[in-house]
């Protein structure tokens, strides 16, 4: 048995990284059996299930346990929470105790800082010191490479909506709806500088309509999301007959997964990013993605590209992506199709662990 402290455990990419229960195919294996371990409480808890800040990643907290015991730390999240100087310490508590650090590089650019110095130096630190780097695509893997040295092992994003859910029909509907999700003005997204363009598009398309999506933390004078100049903004496309704007909460993941189901493509006007979970709940419900090119969600997955950076859009591309979504409709990923995907990332993954355990010895 090999005991992960996974940096997070609860989120959904994470858990989609273990097998499915009821493999019996596992059972017959040789494949050493993988057990994920509960993330510890943070110092505070302001939202149910609060992983962050992440106890694992502080050095002084593990010195001081006598009762979290491990043999693989594999981070894939939350260590913007901590200076390089910090994590170096985190490192050096590991290798002094001979506990392999893994390491996922999801982000090669934080999406929540349009500034990503501090990002690189968390990463200089962590992709360093770590025993194996696993990212999602050929592309990041090559940019790893190019400038730490370091061979990354590719493995492919999971399913991101639940198997049960994936395999309910999709609604069936005689209209094309785009959708553009402001989310919470997140930094890297900016719905606004699309819009013209998008509606633009929709009108050169039969039956086609926009849906704006905005959540109401933009509007609230408390949240940290409050941004009513962009908010009134995106508010004016209402006035426009073929866009249809909602101000809701921010969606569960149930109320998410009927969204998607809702809209036949999904734009995502990043400024900068590297992956993204959100496409591939789009893949798993059969929402076409037209992404910016600034990452690598084409090396991802199979998206209409447009080309859009920190400081750089081409309208142009945005609608010409736009009417190729609406001229190759993508049927939704198969559930047993995800089902064995899962896995594959499963036994990849208990494999990376045996080696660095191994090796550690």
């Amino acid at each position: 048995m090999i005991r992960v402290a996974s940096v997070p455990s609860s989120h959904a990419y994470v858990r989609h990284l273990q097998r499915v229960v009821g493999d019996s195919a596992h059972a017959a294996s040789a494949e050493p059996s993988v057990i994920v371990l509960p993330d510890p409480a943070p110092v505070r808890m302001d939202v149910p299930n609060q992983w962050w800040p992440p106890r694992l990643l502080d050095a002084r907290w593990l010195a001081e346990q006598t009762d979290v015991d491990f043999d693989v730390l594999h981070v894939h999240f939350g260590f913007e929470s901590f200076s390089p100087d910090e994590l170096t310490r985190t490192v050096d508590h590991l290798r002094a105790h001979r506990q392999p650090l893994v390491l996922t590089v999801h982000d090669l650019h934080n999406p929540h800082f349009a500034d990503n110095a501090d990002h690189l130096r968390q990463l200089d630190v962590l992709v360093r010191a770590a025993a194996a780097v696993i990212t999602l695509t050929a592309g990041a893997a090559a940019r790893i490479h190019d400038r730490w040295g370091v061979e990354a092992t590719v493995v492919e994003h999971p399913h991101v909506v639940p198997l049960e859910r994936m395999a309910l029909p999709r609604p069936v509907s005689d209209s094309f709806v785009i959708g553009v999700h402001a989310k919470n003005l997140r930094s890297n997204i900016d719905a606004l500088a699309v819009m013209d363009a998008v509606v633009e598009a929709a009108r050169a398309l039969p039956d086609a309509t926009v849906r704006l999506d905005i959540d109401e933390d933009v509007f609230e004078h408390s949240s940290h999301w409050y941004n009513p100049t962009v908010g009134a903004k995106l508010l004016d496309y209402n006035s426009f007959p073929d866009v249809d704007v909602r101000v809701h909460r921010r969606f569960d993941d149930d109320a998410l997964w009927d969204y998607l189901s809702s809209i036949d493509v999904s734009v995502l006007p990043y400024r900068f990013g590297t992956h993204s979970g959100w496409l591939e709940a789009c893949r798993d419900l059969g929402t076409a993605v037209v992404a910016s090119d600034c990452g690598f969600y084409a090396d991802q997955a199979r998206v209409h590209s447009f080309r859009m950076g920190i400081d750089s859009f081409d309208p142009a591309s945005l609608v010409s992506a736009v009417r190729a979504s609406h001229a190759e409709r993508v049927p939704a990923v198969d559930s047993g199709t995800r089902s064995e995907q899962r896995q594959r990332i499963a036994a990849t993954h208990a494999a990376i662990y045996s080696a660095v355990i191994k090796e550690m010895r």
